[in-house]
């Protein structure tokens, strides 16, 4: 029978219930037993021990929050009688750490079929990349979409262009009537395009990216959005780009093309960068769409060869989390992310926010005092930015967060924190740079999906893992966003946009090891372009750079 609660860590005084429990059911566990005054419904938390106002509550081993009014024992943590607190931290509470790496046996010797790149990376995805320097552009980036996609069999089926086509043949026929009383459209989920309908078949597609940056903001923004947009170019699963600016704005292409040769003294790919007040509209997008069309040519003569594990650089996120995210599918990828530094390769954990009181772990994991003190800056400079602008990292969980268990930022972040395994930390990035040293390192973006996914994307990553307890949508122009259930009810609910269940591990049917290591296996085939995303199925195009004003 699977297990119906469950205490993360010894020292914890709050228990999981794995599934509800009604009012004054009385439960035995570890020998204990607990009447519940109150029900406590799945993915909540109930204490183990009478507390008092100011009491500390426990779970991971860590401070997840202070009591605001007294918990009788067996009654469930609640907005109402706790609020958060977490552990304080610093380089001078830095303790010795130790650790074992996983047996690696299984993975020594294996390759996925990637992209090599001159500069040694390898990517998992073969990418032309089309964006503006600054937002004057964005309708000229949508008009080459349009072009591109749809006479080159990239462009999405056009499902809902036929139904409201449909329902306008009826209204035109004076049929309102029929179209009141019709179903709701039902269409079949996206299936991946076929390759047998592009003339480039080594092209995995064209990425059009649009945002609203580039002038008028502060120098900071324009600098911030150079080094994304830059990284964006360098990432591996990009082979060309074409850049459109249009002349006077604050981020020049003089200074794109400088910042990508600092990131990158080898960069080779083709670039080709055009500027609107050189001439007529029409005259930039034919030599756009001409000069595009060449470098098209020229990158589909790459080909996937075989690559080590150790070339995957894999983003770490979750996001619409709930109560089971820190205890099922955050260290599944927990452990995956030790595997692939055991063997090599890069992990790269984001958001900042939600680190919020496993800073000490970290700093203890951290390979140096240098950038122990980088994280602890990093940290403490938008923790207090936020705070200025009256919005802590305190306020971080979301109403769909507390709704499923996740009552204060500590608790969420001790459950997001996971998703870095236990293997020492061997970099700490500031946002988009560059992800260089084999291993976990720590990358500040902020909890926001998309600006998240975006600075990993930047940073190099080419491939993303992305737990989700409620379920979002969220995806990436040039790296495949895998999506992963906590819990197997939201697979079923919204199997358009899962495609891989760390739900067994809830039910009892598999470990965290063996989740996280058949996840490995499902990346392996992912990343050879065996299989896609539903993210990538979908056109799930997600770009949101961040603005280093407060974004939480």
């Amino acid at each position: 029978m699977p297990a119906q609660f469950l205490k993360v860590h010894p020292a914890d005084n709050v228990i999981v219930a794995l599934r509800n429990v009604p009012a004054g059911a009385t439960i035995k566990f570890d020998n204990e037993s607990y009447t519940l005054p109150i029900g406590v419904d799945a993915k909540h938390k109930f204490v183990t021990e009478d507390l008092q106002k100011g009491d500390i509550v426990h779970m991971y081993g860590v401070t997840v929050g202070k009591a605001t009014q007294p918990i009788r024992r067996g009654e469930p943590i609640t907005t109402f009688n706790l609020k958060h607190d977490s552990d304080r931290f610093g380089l001078d509470k830095r303790q010795p750490y130790s650790y074992s790496p996983p047996d690696v046996s299984r993975w020594q010797g294996r390759t996925f079929m990637g992209y090599p790149r001159s500069d040694g990376r390898v990517g998992t995805r073969n990418f032309w990349l089309v964006i503006p320097l600054v937002f004057c552009e964005n309708r000229n980036i949508l008009i080459l979409k349009d072009a591109f996609e749809r006479e080159l069999g990239y462009a999405q089926p056009e499902t809902y262009r036929t139904q409201v086509r449909e329902l306008l043949s009826l209204y035109q026929h004076g049929d309102l009537d029929i179209i009141k009383k019709m179903q709701p459209f039902i269409a079949e989920p996206s299936k991946p395009h076929s390759t047998h309908a592009r003339p480039f078949p080594n092209v995995d597609g064209i990425k059009f990216l649009t945002h609203e940056m580039g002038c008028g903001g502060t120098r900071q923004d324009s600098a911030v959005l150079c080094s994304l947009l830059a990284g964006m170019i360098n990432n591996p699963n990009v082979a060309g780009a074409t850049v459109l600016s249009l002349g006077c704005q604050h981020l020049q292409t003089s200074a794109l093309e400088k910042e990508i040769k600092r990131q990158n003294p080898h960069f080779d790919k083709p670039l080709l960068m055009y500027e609107q007040q050189d001439g007529t509209e029409f005259a930039l997008m034919a030599q756009t769409v001409k000069e595009t069309f060449l470098g098209l040519i020229h990158i589909n003569k790459q080909e996937r060869k075989p690559a080590p594990l150790s070339q995957l650089c894999v983003g770490l996120k979750c996001g619409g989390s709930d109560g089971f995210s820190g205890i099922s599918a955050n260290p599944a990828i927990g452990h995956l992310s030790d595997i692939l530094g055991a063997l090599g390769g890069k992990t790269v954990l984001a958001e900042f926010p939600e680190l919020c009181g496993a800073e000490q772990d970290l700093i203890n994991r951290t390979a140096d005092d240098a950038k122990a003190q980088k994280f602890i800056n990093l940290m403490e400079s938008y923790a207090a930015q936020a705070e200025a602008a009256g919005s802590g990292f305190d306020m971080n969980p979301s109403p769909g967060n507390i709704k499923d268990g996740l009552i204060t930022d500590a608790i969420k972040s001790a459950g997001a924190a996971k998703k870095g395994g236990v293997a020492p930390v061997t970099d700490v990035l500031d946002y988009a740079e560059p992800a260089r040293t084999p291993g976990l390192s720590l990358l500040c973006t902020p909890g926001n999906d998309v600006e998240a996914t975006t600075g990993m994307a930047g940073s190099g990553t080419n491939v993303i893992l992305f737990t989700t307890g409620l379920g979002t949508p969220t995806g990436n122009p040039i790296c495949p966003v895998v999506k992963i259930s906590t819990n197997t009810a939201l697979l079923r609910r919204m199997p358009d946009v899962i495609d891989f269940d760390s739900g067994p591990i809830i039910e009892g049917e598999q470990t965290i090891e063996q989740n996280g290591e058949a996840l490995l296996e499902w990346i392996i085939r992912l990343a050879s372009g065996e299989v896609t995303t539903k993210a990538e199925q979908l056109g799930q195009d997600d770009f949101i750079p961040w603005k280093r004003g407060v974004s939480l």
